[in-house]
């Protein structure tokens, strides 16, 4: 038998590579990770200063003992590497009551006993001035929503992997996969590694390795902006809270207080749902249709921060049907374990998720609840419908 050179290899350092790096290296398990790039590079899902966490769960009740043990990582991720990741300033999901933002958001509370609280247009206008509702909207307020730097996460779980012993190949891409029935190959080029096991998370690249996505993931190009306040009070960190906001048939929009000094963040999930051809290339950049969607919601919703545009940025979603995530084996390989868990909402999962991948790696099994994440979950579902 070919010796293995590695316990488990992962390729993919993003949001949920890294933080599967971490855990299987925290195991005492001699681990590589691969990243073609840089970590949380400009055509990555895991760069842009923030992204929104929450426990009250819109999509599904389903999630929240998952992001329960999510806050429970991030926190220890911080203590271990002494890294500021999380941030908590409540959320606030904004919509008309029977909107999927507010009525999902209130199932989910309701289901696991989550504190929250209802407000009215009203007392939205004296608590969040911030905020402009239509008399028939109403908030539903988290004090445990917040957000988690994902530039800092990513590099909080590669010390901490490095730490713990794994080697890092950064700007190195693997070129194919050679399972066997005990273990796998890795080609780089004219390099072959052997691994036991590998955990593919490389994000809108995931169908180069693991052709049974090509007709279901589908990459597509994310915008946000970021705007100087018209009150800087009003939208502080401390008194605005982050967002989700229901737009009915335009889709739904999130964003953050004024955060280090760069200004009100705001985008809309999905955005135009424009696919990206080859993941290799930059993203379009951004043009006047972008910038005047989201003009526009600032301004006539959040006039207080509706002052100068200051900035955009692009980034990627990678969506599957349904828009949940995949954490799985592949089929019929069960030494290939496959993440593509972010349809847009994934990266405040990311230390929940390393830690089930870590148990994939490992045992071929974990005891988190994931089987509506499964491949078997994917078959008959149509892709996300995206435009050209």
């Amino acid at each position: 038998m070919i010796p293995f050179d590695f316990d488990a290899a992962v390729i993919g350092l993003g949001a949920m590579g890294s933080a599967a790096l971490a855990h299987l290296a925290a195991r005492g398990r001699k681990v590589i990770g691969f990243e073609a790039f840089s970590p949380a590079h400009s055509l990555s899902s895991s760069h842009g200063d923030s992204r929104i966490i929450r426990l009250g769960y819109f999509e599904d009740p389903s999630y929240v003992p998952l992001l329960r043990r999510a806050y429970e990582n991030w926190r220890a991720l911080e203590r271990d590497t002494g890294t500021d990741v999380l941030t908590i300033t409540g959320v606030l999901q904004i919509g008309r009551p029977d909107s999927p933002i507010v009525s999902g958001t209130l199932a989910s509370c309701r289901a696991y006993g989550l504190d929250h609280q209802v407000l009215d247009a009203g007392a939205m206008a004296q608590r969040y001035p911030a905020f402009a509702l239509d008399p028939d909207e109403i908030a539903v307020f988290e004090a445990q929503g917040g957000f988690v730097r994902p530039e800092a996460a990513v590099a909080a779980h590669l010390a901490l992997g490095r730490r713990h012993g794994a080697a890092l190949r950064l700007a190195t891409r693997v070129t194919a996969l050679e399972p066997d029935d005990a273990g796998v190959t890795l080609r780089l080029g004219a390099e072959r590694i052997r691994v036991r096991r590998v955990v593919v998370a490389t994000g809108p690249w995931i169908a180069e390795l693991v052709p049974a996505l090509a007709a279901l993931a589908t990459p597509i190009r994310q915008v946000v902006a970021w705007y100087e306040p018209k009150d800087a009070a009003a939208t502080a960190l401390g008194t605005m809270p982050v967002f989700l906001r229901d737009a009915g048939l335009v889709g739904s929009f999130f964003g953050f207080p004024a955060l280090d000094g760069a200004g009100v963040k705001v985008g809309k999930h999905a955005h135009f749902r424009e696919a990206i051809g080859d993941p290799d290339h930059p993203n379009a950049p951004v043009n006047e249709a972008d910038t005047a969607l989201l003009d526009d919601f600032i301004a006539r919703r959040l006039p207080l921060a509706a002052g100068a545009r200051r900035d955009t940025a692009t980034c990627r979603y990678t969506m599957l049907p349904g828009e949940d995530f995949l954490l799985d084996q592949l089929p019929g390989e069960p030494n290939i374990v496959v993440a593509s868990p972010c349809s847009g909402h994934g990266y405040k999962f990311a230390s929940v998720v390393g830690e089930i991948l870590a148990d994939l790696a490992e045992n071929g099994a974990t005891g988190w609840p994931i089987d509506a994440f499964s491949f078997q979950q994917l078959q008959g579902k149509q892709p996300v419908p995206a435009a050209d």
